[in-house]
């Protein structure tokens, strides 16, 4: 290298010229053991930041599904119950259950069709007092729950209150489908749709049921949501995009914040009949989203009672040693921002359930209103 001001050759390293004392530059610093290891401190946590987002991600399991009827903001679920959340079908007798504190028993609010509970008799609005001889309150939601689970044919014993009465029934355990959709004409061309839960699948079947009876030239539908205890909130907005108008708002999300974030349908609706959801008490959280999008938008009028009152924002977490954490993180109003949580939807036309077998009043009231 040569001197840029009188030419003389410079030896390696060195900083000055020798001969006119004209300085070279900064010789570059060795590169220290200490700089060394702050550097391989600053890529291992940039490493470990990178593991805990994809393990954190890897943890959730799945966000605003309603898993039960608890209005607890934060609550621990065991394994067997995550399983039970995120299966389709689960070994058991087909009831879902809350808490009645009037009572202070567990009351049954919905039967699921063809379960070995409704094959019993066991009816919506018993209340449990017994589980194989073992007597319960309302704060052993639990424990009843864990009680009814068992190998399938397996026997429980469940003693009943029934109004005045006092009835003793022994269920078969049996593998539960809750992916079971009811589809068929009653009366004069009328369509007919009941289902259990919102489950993965339920908007696919709910399309393909109503295909099938639009082929047999039915004229109006029915909708019912009675003892619906809710599942996937997509699978709502799905079927609420149906029928609802494209464009229209199917629900607001509002967060801890309340900051409000409107759903809107983003579908061509193929449904366009004259529609009646039923309704009762145990009608809960996605049931209630699909309720509340088809009475505000006008394309359904709801008859029978009012609904459960349940339509917060769930996330669910798998912790590391397999149990779920549900955390509450807002709610969903309906298009006309009506709070659903806590409160309910009340039915257009009330029609109180007469206790009788042979007739179902709700639904003879709706088939009444669509001829």
């Amino acid at each position: 290298m040569n001197c840029n001001k009188c030419g003389c050759e410079i030896k390696e390293g060195n900083l000055f010229c020798t001969h006119c004392g004209y300085k070279i530059g900064k010789k570059p610093d060795k590169f220290s053991k200490k700089s060394l290891i702050k550097v391989l401190i600053i890529m291992f946590l940039i490493i470990l930041l990178v593991i805990m987002a994809y393990i954190g991600l890897k943890k959730i399991v799945h966000k605003r599904r309603f898993y039960n009827l608890s209005n607890e903001s934060t609550e621990i679920i065991s394994k067997e119950d995550l399983e039970k959340v995120l299966a389709d079908d689960y070994v058991g007798i087909g009831i879902a259950m809350q808490k009645n504190t009037n009572y202070n028993k567990v009351e049954i609010i919905s039967v699921i069709k063809d379960s070995p509970a409704e094959k019993a008799g066991i009816k919506a609005g018993d209340l449990i007092s017994k589980v194989n001889e073992i007597e319960y309150t309302a704060d052993d939601l639990d424990d009843i729950s864990n009680k009814i689970k068992g190998p399938e044919g397996t026997t429980l014993t469940m003693e009943i209150l029934r109004d005045t009465s006092t009835l003793n029934f022994e269920i078969t355990r049996e593998n539960i489908n809750l992916n079971i959709l009811e589809g068929k004409v009653v009366s004069e061309n009328i369509g007919y749709i009941k289902f259990a839960e919102f489950n993965k699948t339920t908007a696919k079947e709910f399309k393909n049921t109503y295909e099938d009876l639009n082929k047999q030239g039915i004229k109006s539908l029915i909708i019912d949501l009675r003892n619906n205890t809710g599942g996937y909130v997509d699978q709502s907005i799905e079927i609420a995009s149906y029928i609802v108008n494209q464009g229209s708002i199917i629900l607001y999300e509002v967060d801890e914040n309340k900051n409000e974030k409107a759903i809107r349908s983003e579908n061509s609706p193929f449904i366009n009949l004259p529609i009646i959801v039923l309704t009762n008490g145990g009608t809960a959280s996605a049931a209630e989203i699909l309720t509340g999008a088809l009475q505000d938008s006008g394309k359904a009028k709801v008859v029978g009672e009012k609904t459960y009152g349940k339509a917060v924002i769930q996330n669910v977490l798998r912790l590391e040693d397999g149990s779920g954490k549900i955390t509450n993180v807002g709610e969903f109003l309906t298009p006309n921002k009506k709070r659903i949580q806590d409160t309910g939807i009340e039915p257009n036309e009330t029609v109180i359930l007469q206790n009788t077998e042979s007739e179902d009043t709700q639904l003879q009231r709706a088939i009444e209103l669509l001829h």
